[in-house]
């Protein structure tokens, strides 16, 4: 690591999933800018989010505490306004702090539609913008075309013309290369929705592959509703991951990355027709596993398989303005959703499980053993071996280590 602290950068996405980059092998999508991004970075290979949903995720993601001790257990629970997250802990060590794009974690209306512009021209008051010095975004409401913004020097939402991506990408970037930022080592944080849906709307005039040229999945049931489903909906998932890897693209390329670390991820991804099911909240890997790329100035690409959780990311960052390289710290990364969201597709059931390289085991509800995987056989999670007495001895081992 340089002696200087260096700047530090998280571009967070929204339900793009581990499995869905070009560097990864997705046949289906092209990204050619994280494929760049890549080939320069750390790719832990194993990264999980610790709740595949995306409040729970964010707040986890800022405090560094799963929910619901982060104080967000509920999908319309708030991040507690007295909360001590990365903004705080990087003011501390010298930094300027700025957050731009996506919330989500500010009080909300529950009986307004979620895809709509009172989410997204909600305001989130000042004092409950997670401590951040600049902050520039929206509360909600998946608005991929012309988002509402406002925040530090926009006391009103305005609507910015552009893909959303594009729009706070370029903002971010506009407030990355100012003179009285670059004075002083700076932390931010790049909130995209995209890949999220709606999927149909447009993706900055990206097209994609139509659904008839998809590759699935191995675990996506065929011949009937649930491919029509996976395919349509896939065609439109990839012309946005296409149109927001050219956003990034465009913020990488205006970026200082001799001194700049870029961490690229996602709250959760996307079942889109796995195991029959759809969205997120499901402890499958289309939901949980998410891409993690850490980009070190003059430093070489490695690929690790340690199993990491994005629970991980406030510590690993702190690390790193201290001029350390974080080091993993388990065998198992932990998993879980405290609460049921009731929307549709979502997962239907509280649930909490441990998850490595190899083997994952979730319990459901209170306590009921539900699923044990061998990733490594059976990557595509089509055999249960929880009720399996061959795999008893492994099952109790693990159930102990998820009760530790």
């Amino acid at each position: 690591m340089a002696a200087s602290k260096p700047n530090i950068i998280w571009i967070v996405t929204t339900q793009w999933r581990a499995q869905s980059c070009g560097y990864t092998g997705d046949p289906n999508v092209q990204t050619p800018f994280l494929d760049q991004l890549a080939a320069k970075s750390i790719d832990y290979t194993q990264a999980v989010t610790p709740h595949p949903f995306g409040p729970f995720a964010r707040a986890a993601l800022l405090t560094g505490k799963p929910s619901p001790e982060n104080g967000v257990e509920d999908y319309y629970d708030p991040l507690p306004e007295d909360s001590r997250t990365i903004a705080h802990e990087m003011a501390d060590q010298g930094y300027r702090t700025a957050y731009f794009g996506k919330w989500h974690l500010a009080p909300k209306d529950r009986e307004a539609a979620l895809v709509g512009e009172v989410h997204a021209k909600t305001i989130v008051p000042e004092n409950k913008r997670g401590g951040f010095d600049f902050w520039e975004g929206f509360e909600g409401g998946f608005q991929l075309n012309d988002p509402w913004l406002h925040g530090t020097v926009l006391p009103r939402p305005i609507q910015c013309e552009g893909y959303q991506s594009s729009v706070v990408s370029e903002r971010a970037s506009d407030w990355s290369t100012d003179e009285g930022v670059t004075s002083a080592p700076w932390f931010a944080v790049v909130s995209l929705e995209a890949p999220h849906p709606p999927y149909a709307v447009d993706a900055d005039g990206v097209v994609g592959r139509g659904p008839s040229g998809l590759e699935l999945r191995a675990n996506v049931p065929l011949g009937g509703d649930i491919e029509a489903r996976a395919r349509r909906e896939l065609a439109g998932y990839g012309a946005h991951i296409e149109a927001t890897d050219r956003a990034i693209g465009n913020l990488l390329q205006r970026l200082p990355m001799d001194d700049t670390i870029v961490v690229f991820t996602s709250v959760h991804g996307d079942m889109h027709g796995s195991q029959g099911l759809f969205r997120k909240g499901w402890p499958y890997e289309e939901s949980v596993r998410v891409p993690l790329l850490v980009r070190y100035p003059q430093s070489p690409s490695r690929r690790v398989a340690d199993p990491v959780s994005l629970l991980s990311l406030s510590e690993m960052t702190r690390a790193w303005a201290r001029g350390e390289e974080w080091k993993g710290s388990g065998e198992y990364a932990a998993i879980s959703m405290p609460s049921v969201v009731a929307l549709p597709d979502q997962g239907d059931c509280r649930w909490r499980g441990i998850r490595g390289e190899r083997y994952k085991l979730v319990v459901r509800d209170e306590n009921e053993p539900w699923l044990l995987f061998d990733l490594q056989s059976d990557p595509s999670e089509q055999r249960n071996l929880i009720d399996d007495p061959k795999s008893f001895g492994l099952r109790d081992e693990l159930i102990s280590r998820l009760s530790d």
